[in-house]
């Protein structure tokens, strides 16, 4: 795992995923860092406090407290949980992140697509001044019947036109 960590460019990912994903794999890193900080010093405690209790037992005038102290400490031994249940439900998490990513990742490609294909014609289109009345008809046919409708109720000027754009007048 760790030397997975190391191979990965994070900079890289997280330039290409989506700010709330990104905030998420940092939450997650700070996560792991802090855990694995708090492993390595609990293995150094537990290598560096070794209790003595030879120095107690000369302390102390009662070498039975101490006597059952020390069965008590050599008897001890951590708790055991069953860990399936949560691993079983890390595994649904997972496998729902990972449904979530594919399904964001087929998204992205549709869209990466479109885009390609816009770009195609943008690049393929031809300067707005070499364009004919009938170019932009058959770009975009409702202009016709909106044309057409406009004409039949005598309505020569464009709604909003005017107002956005101002009178233009040719003075002779």
């Amino acid at each position: 795992m760790a030397a997975a960590v190391r191979k990965l460019d994070f900079a890289k990912l997280t330039a290409s995923l989506r700010p709330e994903t990104v905030a998420s794999v940092n939450a997650f890193r700070r996560r792991h860092a802090d855990l694995q900080k708090k492993i390595a010093d609990l293995k150094e405690q537990s290598a560096s406090q070794q209790i003595d209790f030879a120095s107690y037992r000369n302390v102390l005038t009662n070498k039975k407290i101490v006597n059952d102290a020390e069965k008590a400490f050599a008897a001890f031994s951590p708790a055991k949980y069953d860990l399936t249940e949560q691993l079983r439900v890390i595994a649904a998490q997972e496998t729902k992140a990972i449904a979530a990513a594919e399904a964001t990742e087929r998204k992205i490609n549709q869209e990466l697509e479109e885009l390609k294909e816009l770009l195609v014609n943008i690049e393929t289109a031809r300067p707005i001044d070499e364009m004919t009345v009938d170019d932009v008809t058959k770009a975009v046919p409702e202009i016709d019947a909106v044309v057409e409708k406009m004409v039949k109720r005598g309505q020569w000027r464009m709604p909003g036109y005017y107002e956005k754009f101002g009178e233009f007048q040719v003075g002779f």
